[in-house]
């Protein structure tokens, strides 16, 4: 065997010892995973609900499994063997050894830092509208969480907002010139998950509760979140930039248009973090914080007050 076809293998080898043993919640935290409010071993993915114990996970959504961090970054960004080897090794180089094997013949290659990961991306498949599943959805989203008859029959009316044949609450994703390029998913029956249909381009496009006369506006971490904000301050624009994102790439357009823009991410340390983050970068943004934990917990509280 040529010697530098050799060497290749070994370093991918020695990579993937090294890689193997990265804490699951590590990769689930850097592929914008929300860990779920009553079950701190679920976390809600892009690729449905994913349960992890140690180093095993489950898909629930999806009936399989794995173990171990490659694993888990090719299930969850679609990568194969050799690419979540290098991703793992790239992204998590600070804490694994630099002790890994390259061709003696070749100079080490510099690893770059990288300001975020790049996924390749799926086919978006928007789920299958089903009315008949319509009323499970108004009923979880009025009774449930306390938002509005007529918020929700507004949104219904207006598209953003639809039942799917599993009973799921669909909120869609609008990009440029009103393009779905996503969609939220809301599981509303008493097994409580969140996710995102697959292939959504949450870069591209946002659920939004529209104010054409508003000035300011709110963003929050999900699509129920913004809708309760709304029916808390009408007077906002209120956005959902589906999980606490600190730099969509959506978000220059609205400074650049003049709003006043307030971070509305959850009142916990993750939402506090990254609303630093958000700020360090966009110092014009203000920091509004939840007087519960989120804008649908302030919304619940209102209601039965």
């Amino acid at each position: 065997m040529h010697p530098l076809v050799s060497d290749t293998f070994n370093e991918i080898k020695n990579k993937a010892n090294l890689v193997r043993q990265i804490d699951l919640i590590s990769v689930l935290k850097l592929t914008e995973a929300v860990q779920d409010k009553f079950d701190k071993h679920k976390w809600h993915t892009s690729q449905g609900v994913i349960s992890v114990s140690g180093t095993k996970f489950i898909n629930w959504n999806k009936g399989i499994g794995g173990g171990g961090a490659i694993d888990l970054a090719i299930h969850l960004n679609n990568f194969d063997f050799k690419t979540a080897v290098s991703w793992l090794a790239r992204t998590f180089r600070s804490s694994l050894s630099s002790d890994i094997q390259r061709p003696c013949d070749s100079k080490p290659n510099e690893i770059k830092p990288i300001p975020k990961p790049t996924f390749p991306k799926s086919t978006f498949q928007l789920p299958k509208k089903d009315d008949t599943r319509l009323p499970q959805v108004v009923n979880y989203l009025q009774n449930t969480r306390s938002i509005p008859l007529s918020l929700i029959k507004s949104l219904i009316h207006s598209g953003k907002l639809y039942a799917d044949i599993k009973g799921n609450a669909v909120f869609l994703l609008l990009g440029k010139e009103k393009r779905v390029v996503g969609a939220e998913l809301r599981g509303t029956t008493q097994i409580r998950w969140r996710g995102m249909a697959p292939g959504s381009r949450k870069d591209l496009g946002y659920f939004c509760i529209e104010n054409p006369t508003a000035k300011n506006m709110a963003l929050c971490e999900s699509a129920i979140d913004a809708i309760s904000f709304f029916a808390l301050c009408p007077t906002f624009l209120a956005v959902s930039t589906s999980g606490a994102n600190p730099n969509p790439l959506w978000l220059a357009s609205f400074i650049n248009n003049g709003y006043e823009i307030y971070c509305g991410f959850d009142s916990d340390e993750a939402g506090d973090r990254l609303a630093q983050k958000m700020i360090a970068l966009y110092p014009t943004i203000k920091r509004l914080r939840p007087s519960k934990h989120d804008w649908n917990d302030g919304l619940i509280a209102k209601s039965r007050s």
